[in-house]
């Protein structure tokens, strides 16, 4: 029976308790499917967010799969000046947008842009710069910088 609906400020209502005792889960695995040795360690990542810790754990520049520089980011949307490609090879990132766009780019610039490192730039007249960066899961992150 549903129960009357009291609006009455500062008035608690008692809270129920459910009990499904006569049920069992459809899903659950039994004892002992997994040990330590079915589920070896071997070839686990370390994810972008321990949930033990509540920390976010950097995998580091080498999970970098693409990041873009605003050079004079205006606080309201990241317009990339310089986007790179640090885990792109031959046949991925800038290569791979040359010949879909069936152009020709300087190899040497396709080699600046496949760094961790920008090109210099002048400061905006904003006086920040926005960092995005995407990892090899597809994880965003941004990070706002004031110039100083």
């Amino acid at each position: 029976m549903p129960r009357k609906n009291d609006t009455t400020p500062g008035k608690k209502r008692p809270v129920e308790q459910y009990d499904h005792k006569e049920k069992k889960r459809a899903n659950n695995p039994p004892v002992g499917l997994v040990d330590a040795k079915s589920d070896a360690a071997e070839g686990k990542k370390t994810y972008a967010y321990d949930t033990k810790t509540g920390q976010i754990v950097s995998g580091g520049a080498a999970q970098i799969a693409m990041w873009m520089l605003d050079t004079d980011y205006d606080g309201r949307s990241l317009f990339a000046r310089q986007v790179f490609f640090p885990m792109a090879g031959e046949k991925e990132g800038w290569s791979k947008l040359a010949r879909n766009l069936k152009a020709e780019i300087d190899e040497t610039l396709i080699e600046a842009y496949r760094g961790t490192v920008s090109l210099p730039f002048p400061p905006g007249q904003h006086g920040r710069v926005a960092v995005k960066i995407v990892d090899d899961r597809g994880i965003e992150s941004l990070k706002i910088l004031e110039l100083p």
